[in-house]
Parts: C-alpha cells; sequence; structure tokens
C-alpha cells in the first residue's frame, strides 16, 4: 500500500495551504519538509509580521503579475481571491488588519501567527508532516510516484505535489532543488533569478544618503541606451550599497536577468507637483528680499519635503553651487535644478542577490501547467504550485497570496481526484 495519496513537498505557504485543503477533503496527505519546521519563510516574511494578502480585488491582483501571469491566475483568484484568504485565517483564529499600500497583515503583527495557524489547519485536516526529510531524487512509477529521501527510505503516493520554493531566502531552505528535478523530467524552465531584491549603486553620494526614506516617490528603471524598463510609484529607501524600499525592488528582476549591468534609476523626488508649481516657487523664493540660498530656494519649491543631504545632491546633479544665491542662478541652471528634483538620476549595477531577495523570478513555465488543477501537462499525477512557477508580482502580499491561490486549486483538484477514485 502507498503511503498517502498524494505526497507534498514542501511545507512551506503553498505546500501547507494545499495539504489541508486536499486533507479536507478525503485525500491522504504527507506533507515533507527538508528543514526541521514549517513555514521558516513565512516567518521571515515582511519582517517577521507576513504581509499575507493584498486589499485589492481578484482582478487587480491578478493584474499585477503581468499579462501572461493574469491570464495564468485568473482562474486560481477567482476561486481563492484575496477576502477569502483573510476569511481562511479568520475561521483559523488569525484576525487581520490593512496597512498602506493595499496590505494586509495579521492583526498580531507577528508572522508566527500565521505559520501556526497553517500548521494547525493541515493537521486538524489530517494531513500528516514529516520534518527534515531532504528528498534525494524522484520517480515515476506504474502506479504513481516514489520520493526517495536523503535517508535511504521511500515514499510513495499516488500523485505528487511540488512546492519546494524557489531560491531566494536559501537559509529557510529554499535553494532551489526542486529545478533540477523538474529538468530531469524534460519540462521547460525559465532561468531562475532573484526578484523583489534591494538595488546596488556604485556612486558614493548614494551611499551618504542612507536612511532617507521618500514616501511618495517614482521610480523608472532604463537601461544603458535610456529606455524605459519599468515604472512604480512606491516608497523607496537609500541605502549604504544603493536602493531599497518598495519601488526599487519591484524592478530589480529587470537587473538581475540583464546580461548587462548598467543601469539608471531616474527618481521623481516630487511626483506631486509640477514642474511648472516648483519653477514658481523656486524664482518666489528667489525675488524675495534677503538673497535665499540654492538649497533654502529648493527646500520651499519642495514644500520642505526633502532634506538636506538630498537637496545638496540635486544641485550637484544640476551643476548649481548649493552656496550661491538663488537670484543669481541661470536660467539654464535652474531648469536643470527642477529637473533634478524631478528626474534625480542614480546609476545602478546590480542586486543584493538571493539572500536579499524576496522572491524567485522564473521558474517552471506557465505553459507546462494546467491553469485549473496546477496539473503538469504531459506528466501524469504531478502538480507544482506556489514560486516555483515563473509569476511573480510586486511588494504587497502578492507572492503569499498566488501560493495560497495556486494551492486552494490544486488541494482541490486532488481532493475531487481522491473521491472518484
Amino acid at each position: 500500500m502507498s503511503d498517502a495519496d498524494v505526497i507534498v513537498v514542501g511545507a512551506g505557504a503553498a505546500g501547507l495551504w494545499c495539504a489541508e485543503v486536499a486533507a479536507r477533503g478525503g485525500a491522504r496527505v504527507l506533507l515533507i519538509e527538508k528543514t526541521p519546521r514549517c513555514g521558516s519563510k513565512v516567518l521571515a516574511s515582511g519582517g517577521t509580521r507576513c504581509n499575507l494578502t493584498t486589499t485589492l480585488s481578484a482582478e487587480a491582483a491578478a493584474r499585477q503579475f503581468g499579462p501572461a501571469g493574469e491570464r495564468f491566475l485568473r482562474h486560481a483568484l477567482r476561486m481563492l481571491p484575496p477576502l477569502a484568504v483573510r476569511a481562511r485565517f479568520e475561521a483559523w483564529g488569525v484576525a487581520t488588519v490593512e496597512a498602506p499600500l493595499e496590505k494586509v497583515f495579521p492583526a498580531s503583527g507577528r508572522a508566527i501567527d500565521v505559520r501556526d495557524a497553517l500548521v494547525r489547519a493541515a493537521l486538524v485536516a489530517g494531513a500528516r508532516i514529516e520534518l527534515d526529510a531532504p528528498v534525494a531524487r524522484l520517480e515515476r512509477a506504474a502506479d504513481g510516484w516514489r520520493v526517495y529521501l536523503a535517508s535511504g527510505a521511500t515514499r510513495t503516493a499516488a500523485r505528487l505535489v511540488l512546492a519546494a520554493g524557489g531560491r531566494s531566502y536559501p537559509r529557510t531552505g529554499t535553494t532551489g532543488d526542486a529545478y533540477a528535478w523538474l529538468a530531469e523530467l524534460g519540462l521547460p524552465l525559465l532561468e531562475p533569478v532573484p526578484a523583489l531584491v534591494p538595488l546596488t549603486s556604485p556612486a558614493g553620494w548614494v551611499h551618504e544618503l542612507a536612511g532617507i526614506a521618500l514616501q511618495q516617490a517614482e521610480l523608472a528603471l532604463l537601461d544603458a541606451s535610456g529606455a524605459e524598463l519599468a515604472r512604480r510609484a512606491r516608497p523607496v529607501l537609500f541605502t549604504h550599497f544603493g536602493l531599497s524600499g518598495p519601488a526599487a525592488m519591484d524592478v530589480s528582476v529587470h537587473v538581475a536577468r540583464a546580461a548587462q549591468h548598467a543601469f539608471v534609476a531616474r527618481l521623481d523626488l516630487l511626483p506631486d507637483l509640477s514642474r511648472e508649481g516648483l519653477r514658481a516657487a523656486f524664482q518666489a523664493c528667489a525675488a524675495r528680499p534677503g538673497g535665499a540660498g540654492v538649497l533654502s530656494a529648493l527646500h520651499e519649491a519642495a514644500r520642505g519635503e526633502l532634506p538636506r543631504r538630498l537637496l545638496e545632491c540635486v544641485a550637484r546633479q544640476a551643476g548649481v553651487a548649493a552656496e550661491q544665491r538663488a537670484a543669481q542662478v541661470s536660467r539654464e541652471a535652474r531648469h536643470a535644478a527642477i529637473e533634478a528634483l524631478k528626474g534625480l538620476e542614480v546609476p545602478i549595477r546590480g542586486t543584493l542577490g538571493w539572500d536579499q531577495a524576496e522572491v524567485t523570478a522564473g521558474g517552471l513555465a506557465l505553459s507546462a501547467v494546467d491553469a485549473g488543477t496546477l496539473a503538469v501537462k504531459g506528466v501524469p499525477g504531478l502538480y507544482v504550485i506556489g514560486e516555483l512557477l515563473d509569476l511573480q508580482g510586486p511588494i504587497g502580499g502578492f507572492s503569499f497570496q498566488a501560493a495560497f491561490a495556486t494551492a486552494e486549486l490544486a488541494g482541490t483538484a486532488l481532493a475531487a481526484r481522491r473521491l472518484s477514485t
């Protein structure tokens, strides 16, 4: 007799959710995790607060994954929209609260409450969990799947779910093991690269701005030719290595995937203020008696929203002496200063890599998977969910939402298969 109807490899967000749904539907489920605990990445997410979903509608959430991702996730998010994720956690005893930028967190502010709820729900539904059980290899058999563990033990089941995650946050156990398994099965893979990761800059002046956060900013990522690759209106943080914050991290996949590493992050420091308004405010300050300096005029034009250190960089990029009187600034130099406020150019050379990446971009091609069940086409009994799929959304709970929704579809399909046999 097989060890289970379904083996789920990987006890992260997607694996735990799928195990609970399939077990609650009547399937005998064995969840295998290579590390000593479940949900390590859940515990580390959101600064240990766990941004578990979004306040957006299912349709709006799907659009965050780009055209291909939107098409693929349409059915999954219709079955399990963000509101349903919140309702499920509420039923499991985890109240949720909304936060700025359409985020949703556990009301306790504790990621461990999310992880514990997922584990408890899976166990209550009847799933069995085996920890400290790294998988060495997989084998298709006439009656299903054999999973060979590093210990030498073997586990068997009619159906297999791969929820082993990507390569981001490798210290939590996500070291990309499943990519080799998928490749051995001849399945199409897009090269995995770190995503939602901070950007690095070689410019010393950027490092000197470390600690400055812009809550209202717009970042455009340009390649070496000046072509715009992506644009995000989200907070930006200057760091001792470059740029972080949602806007920078959301566009990082373009930097990670490129062969060349010469990019520019063009920052609109005051997206709510027009060039005309900034120019008029600067000129008004310059015309007042008393001889205001350039930094004072820039400070007033920016309505006091930008710190002096940043304004000094704006003046430097514009080629204007910070100690110069505003009234003495030429028309061309004044124009350059306003343009720097609306487009401060930060050179970008790379990312902080896998250790700091929140998710993986790339993975199993969506064309290889049935979007209605998460079954892999042409490989009977195999399902792939969560971060192993070539799906990547921005910061804001979208990765967890996609993990839960794909897990819901797969778990439901597996339970239906169990009941029909």
